[in-house]
């Protein structure tokens, strides 16, 4: 399904075409592999399922911002590989992308792994701290929740 919010859009995963999926690693591979040298495969067995969901904006070149969605096996919806590519940053791709999946999914519990130094930032989408900080992929992050919507 792609919506009509200007250019967003949201696909599950087993709705991509290969096009879809190539453009969504190599926005990933750029961020995480190679400007923030993760020590860790991106690769994890989650894309493609049905309840994945990507939501991305593009321009000519690809996808400009990203994220990734999906209910684990615990029923949480969480929310993870939000990339922005070098040129669009400072743009506000990423926060219409986060605000994008709680009008859609906020009625529950959302959960991510925030990057340390961006904790302030998904606070201010109702996140909270929800346990110590951990390290993933060489990068220090703090587990953060958000209630469900009254």
């Amino acid at each position: 399904m792609t919506d009509v919010d200007d250019d967003l859009h949201v696909r599950s995963g087993d709705e991509l075409t290969a096009a879809e999926v190539y453009d969504i690693w190599r926005i990933r591979d750029v961020v995480f592999a190679v400007e923030q040298q993760c020590d860790e495969p991106d690769v994890d067995g989650i894309d493609l399922l049905p309840t994945c969901h990507h939501l991305w904006f593009a321009d000519a070149d690809g996808p400009t911002s990203y994220l990734r969605t999906f209910t684990a096996e615990s029923g949480v919806r969480k929310v993870g590989r939000v990339a922005t590519r070098q040129d669009q940053r400072g743009r506000g791709l990423s926060s219409r992308l986060l605000r994008a999946v709680l009008e859609r999914w906020g009625d529950a519990e959302v959960r991510l792994g925030a990057q340390a130094y961006l904790h302030d930032w998904y606070a201010g989408f109702g996140f909270e701290r929800c346990g110590e900080n951990f390290w993933e992929a060489g990068i220090e992050h703090v587990p953060m929740r958000r209630l469900p919507r009254a």
